[in-house]
């Protein structure tokens, strides 16, 4: 067909969808900008600060002294530190777990190192850059690691050490998320809750014999403690019992018990190492 004989209603359609195109191209160009815009605005936004909480149990049933606990603490701790502390403003808090946990931080540790403005850089300014930042941050990794195994094997031998206080934990983890921060904790114990008195849990006299107990004791318990608004935490125990520990020395339930507490509180999982 010509387009002298074209009919009137084929070139009607033919400027149609010459119109549809163009608006369908403006569009897609409008939306691969703004495609990039944002993605753009995310990689020049950092990340907000990273805040771990490293709370390490110093009672009388945790012996850091052993090799085996030493060389794992010691190894764990040196992750902690490369993993968890990479920009400023990272931050890192000890407490000592015992009868006044909840009152007993012995470090606190921030990022100061910061990286120059990478605006503009060229690659090989880039490249300068970061590598200058990143040996400033392992100089500035090695001083906090050597203070933090310093709190390792500090020894408690006060009264203080009779008692294992994990509860008082959950005031500072909520804390913690009052910052807006993505929060880790990392617990350096064996988790045997012990103090005294009538609504509270004393693992060593009383732990729990079975699964279905350790839940049946973390529910009711979570009614007591579910003023604590922990948020969401990624929570980590490091465990003190070598790999051939039998059951009596590294009670399951009582692992199951703190799994299911924190599952109650906050649907937080429990990794244990």
């Amino acid at each position: 067909m010509n387009q002298e004989n074209r009919h009137p209603f084929f070139s009607k359609l033919g400027a149609q969808a010459s119109r549809l195109l163009l608006a369908a191209l403006f569009l897609t160009l409008f939306s691969c900008g703004g495609d990039k815009e944002e993605a753009t605005k995310e990689a020049a936004t950092p990340d907000s600060p990273m805040y771990t909480l490293v709370f390490l149990d110093k009672t009388q049933s945790v012996h850091v002294d052993k090799r085996y606990v030493n060389d794992k603490y010691r190894q764990a701790l040196t992750d902690i530190i490369e993993q968890n502390m990479k920009n400023k403003g990272d931050k890192l808090e000890v407490y000592f777990i015992h009868e006044n946990t909840s009152k007993a931080r012995a470090l606190s540790l921030t990022v100061r190192s910061e990286r120059d403005n990478l605006e503009g850089a060229n690659a090989t300014d880039r490249e300068g850059i970061e590598t200058a930042f990143q040996l400033t941050l392992q100089k500035e990794k090695g001083i906090y690691l050597r203070q933090l195994l310093a709190k390792l094997n500090q020894q408690n031998t006060g009264a203080s050490n009779l008692s294992t206080d994990i509860w008082a934990s959950l005031p500072v983890i909520a804390k913690a998320g009052e910052s807006g921060s993505e929060v880790k904790v990392y617990y350096f114990s064996d988790m045997v809750e012990s103090v005294k008195g009538a609504d509270r849990r004393d693992f060593h006299t009383n732990p729990p014999k079975s699964d279905a107990e350790a839940e049946t004791d973390a529910k009711e318990d979570t009614k007591k403690l579910e003023r604590y608004a922990i948020g969401s935490p990624q929570v980590t125990i490091v465990s003190p019992f070598e790999p051939t520990a039998s059951s009596k020395e590294n009670n399951p339930h009582v692992t199951h018990y703190w799994q299911t507490l924190f599952q109650e509180l906050g649907g937080v999982s429990v990794e244990e190492l």
